[in-house]
């Protein structure tokens, strides 16, 4: 029985082969080079800090060989596989393999057999399944028994947000965790300690960057890119791998584009004056540059949220909330994805009417207070009386027809000044100040 147990057509002992199941039996071709240079321990693990932080969860599972029933959520190339044998590696369990693009209730059924049977001989199981989301209803509530009984330690892993792909019942038995698409830095790490397992010509720091750049955080895509330019530049007799190797094997050509330095600050402010002047396609080819020479979003998205305030303000107070969501959508999303966020927000900010009047009246303001200093709280406007004063009565508006006080507001010597002036593309708001004013007894 135990031999058919550990046999690796029903189930591989975790740890029991430093190959791996990426390794290729018997000696024959040689697996692509993603499997050959994927980490069989958290030393060489690269990227997910904020998951793997001395005394986390997750970490402390792997250390401690204690594998629980989770969902690892992130985007492809970001690790989740790798994460879960080595979850599995450092346990006693036997791990099991599917994918439920391939596999059906059959495949499971026979996972789940094999599990009892092992069970019964001390032996735990690991079930990793990728892509988990493909499975339908029924598939995923045939898995809830196995795991609520600790028949199974279940790994799932999926590129889609397990909230809306993954069955109430079976998540709530499952810790998510969320995986983030690594960095370019991170993929060049990672690119570097592969470039050592090729036989071939050296690879130059130009390709390793481009490639790293340009694989949008995807391990396994600069991966497949660099083996595929390795294996050209030696079948052509070249000395090494350059930028145009690598750009033919990614298919996309390199960027003049320094996210460090000159135009890193050219592009963006090519972008929001583009932006400003109402162009959006103007816009989006500025964002395209931007994104296809590896920017990070967040400095993207944080001057979209600058602009809705600073070139759009009150003549459409809708664009802050676009803007604000498109950066919240970089940081729940993240890339390739959020770029679908980032382009509606340029596409609304550019076509949204514009406005500066909100900085210009803050301006203003702060000019006068820098020039004469802050006049003193009129006493009815204060929190509390001081010793040896009155409070004043403040004249609450809501006592009022309109909601509106005659009373002053500003400090004395300042009250008449005026520092917003709404402009003409703020016409309703024109129009409700001078209603204000007029009401309030003021000019």
């Amino acid at each position: 029985m135990a031999d058919t147990l550990f046999d690796p057509g029903a189930g591989t002992r975790a740890g029991a082969d430093d190959r791996g199941p990426d390794a290729a039996p018997g000696g024959g071709l040689r697996a692509p080079l993603a499997a050959r240079v994927r980490p069989s321990s958290l030393a060489d693990f690269v990227g997910q800090s904020h998951l793997l932080g001395e005394g986390s969860a997750l970490r402390v599972a792997i250390e401690q060989g204690r594998p629980h029933s989770m969902v690892l959520y992130g985007p492809p190339g970001s690790g989740k596989t790798t994460l879960a044998r080595i979850l599995a590696q450092r346990s006693p369990a036997v791990l099991e393999e599917l994918s439920a693009v391939a596999a059906g209730r059959a495949e499971v059924r026979g996972v789940v057999e094999r599990a009892t049977h092992r069970r019964a001989a001390g032996v735990p199981t690991v079930f990793f399944l990728d892509e988990i989301h493909r499975f339908n209803k029924a598939q995923q509530d045939a898995l809830l028994p196995a795991v609520e009984q600790g028949l199974i330690t279940l790994i799932g892993a999926t590129t889609e947000n397990p909230a809306f792909e993954v069955n109430g019942a079976l998540l709530s038995r499952l810790r998510v965790y969320a995986l983030r698409a690594l960095g370019a830095d991170e993929v060049a790490t990672v690119l570097r300690h592969a470039a050592r397992e090729l036989a071939g010509p050296p690879v130059s720091e130009e390709a390793i960057d481009f490639l790293a750049a340009r694989s949008e955080g995807d391990a396994r895509t600069a991966l497949n890119a660099l083996e595929l330019a390795a294996a050209t530049a030696a079948e052509r007799g070249e000395p090494g791998v350059t930028l145009q190797r690598a750009e033919d094997a990614l298919q996309r050509r390199a960027l003049l584009y320094d996210k460090r330095g000159d135009l890193h600050y050219d592009y963006i402010s090519a972008w929001i004056k583009a932006t400003r002047g109402s162009d959006p396609d103007a816009s989006l080819y500025y964002l395209a540059v931007m994104l296809e020479g590896g920017e990070d979003p967040r400095f993207i998205v944080r001057r979209m949220v600058i602009l809705a305030s600073e070139d759009i303000g009150n003549a459409d107070p809708g664009a802050l909330s676009v803007a604000t969501a498109a950066a919240q959508a970089v940081d729940h999303v993240g890339l390739p994805e959020a770029r679908y966020a980032l382009a509606q927000a340029a596409i609304y900010l550019s076509l949204a009417p514009k406005s500066n009047a909100a900085g210009r009246a803050l301006a203003a303001a702060s000019h006068h207070v820098r020039e004469r200093g802050a006049a003193p709280v009129p006493p009815w406007l204060r929190s509390g009386p001081r010793p040896g004063q009155e409070r004043g009565g403040y004249d609450n508006p809501h006592e009022h027809p309109g909601h509106l006080s005659a009373q002053q507001l500003l400090p004395e010597g300042v009250a008449g000044e005026r520092f917003y002036e709404p402009d003409e593309a703020e016409r309703e708001l024109a129009r409700r100040l001078a209603d204000v004013r007029r009401a309030r007894g003021q000019r």
